[in-house]
């Protein structure tokens, strides 16, 4: 008889029990809250995973995370706060309320469209519930100022986008890019002396255009630059091991291996990548 997601909530249960795991016992809100983001990351990576061919890790790694989730709920009932059940009714009413082209008789034909009437909802949902509409109720609120910058840069421009704040095209991002690259080079040169604070923060401010601006570049091509980046440090990852083993190999350690050397393993490097990728298509 196969598992269900019920003996999931059953065997969580049975682990805050008198008679469970002393350790699941112990745990609360605050103490779950770093395993909660770990395994969101980790179910994160795992999407390349799944696109690599390797779809078990994201299974495994989508179970982690909905551990979490039916532990937290089980503290929660505990609690007598909310079950289970509460939260599975919660976000199943939502998803129909806010898709009443789906399930009631609004007309959306096209994506642009169903995204500029979920924000419209979630503001009456808002207002509904008391909430003034005021700065700090900003459309913007949504968007997690913990999440990880790159991540909370692309939700921000996204969010600004549903309402028509955004480029026309994807070539005026360039031209923008291409300004921050020049406001960044002149900081540079205007504020070389970094020991200087307020020289260091001015440049620190440009760098941070210069990746919200290319930011922007991966939403406009349907990119998720958090997953574009993941991909391009296991890349380098890669090819930083393949110089790590050509010179354990030789016998050669990076002090007595020139830049050029160095440059030369990672071409090589690069070459298997590029053969590996084509085997794998």
């Amino acid at each position: 008889m196969p598992t269900t997601f019920n003996d999931l909530v059953k065997l969580m249960e049975r682990l805050r029990s008198p008679n469970g795991c002393p350790w699941d016992r112990e745990q609360t809100y605050a103490t779950l809250a770093p395993m909660l983001l770990e395994e969101a990351y980790e179910a994160f990576e795992a999407v390349e995973d799944a696109r690599e061919g390797r779809p078990a890790e994201l299974r495994d790694e989508l179970g982690d995370l909905l551990f979490q989730i039916v532990f937290y709920a089980q503290v929660a009932k505990e609690r007598d706060e909310f079950t289970m059940d509460d939260v599975i009714a919660a976000i199943h009413d939502k998803m129909v309320r806010r898709h009443p082209h789906v399930f009631g008789d609004v007309t959306a034909d096209d994506s642009a469209t169903v995204l500029l009437n979920w924000e419209t909802m979630k503001a009456e949902e808002r207002r509904a519930a008391g909430k003034t509409e005021e700065v700090k109720t900003s459309l913007l609120n949504g968007v997690s100022s913990k999440a990880p910058a790159l991540m909370e840069a692309h939700q921000l421009s996204t969010k600004a986008a549903r309402v028509g704040f955004d480029w026309k095209s994807v070539d005026d991002i360039f031209d923008k890019l291409q300004e921050e690259i020049e406001e960044l080079r002149r900081a540079i040169t205007e504020h070389a002396n970094l020991k200087d604070e307020a020289n260091h923060a001015r440049v620190r401010e440009e760098i941070g255009d210069l990746l919200f601006a290319a930011t922007n570049i991966a939403r406009h091509m349907q990119v998720e630059p958090e997953a574009a980046l993941k991909l391009t440090n296991r890349k380098f990852r890669r090819r930083f091991a393949f110089i790590e083993t050509s010179l354990h190999d030789r016998g050669q350690a990076f002090d007595q291996t020139s830049i050029d050397e160095m440059e030369g393993l990672w071409q090589e490097a690069k070459s298997t990548d590029y053969t590996d990728e084509k085997k794998s298509v």
